[in-house]
């Protein structure tokens, strides 16, 4: 019995340790902020696409910390703009870079 016991307040001190080293550092993630830039691409990704004015398969989105970086390609100064405003009004979205490039 003490050996199962033991065996249990080893395996659940190992998993504290886990849960504790992924804090997020100026460079890296948490395991939940990862998931939350995920949503926040995910919702950018959905209102471009509903915006009939751009192309979505043109405009890479990524997200770090609430930071959103649009990048790619579009075809005036306006489309860029749109992008950019669609991304600052999403809900989540602590900043925007944009760094589209008109063609």
């Amino acid at each position: 019995m003490n050996t199962r016991r033991a065996l249990v307040l080893f395996l659940g001190s190992a998993l504290l340790l886990f849960v504790l080293g992924c804090a997020s550092t100026r460079t890296s993630e948490s395991a939940g902020e990862y998931f939350d830039d995920a949503a926040i691409t995910t919702r950018v990704n959905a209102a471009i696409l509903k915006e009939p004015s751009l192309s979505y398969f043109q405009i890479d989105v990524e997200t770090f910390k609430g930071k959103v970086q649009l990048s790619g390609f579009v075809n005036t100064k306006e489309q860029a703009a749109t992008a950019g405003r669609i991304a600052a009004t999403t809900k989540g979205v602590r900043s925007v870079v944009n760094s589209l490039v008109v063609k």
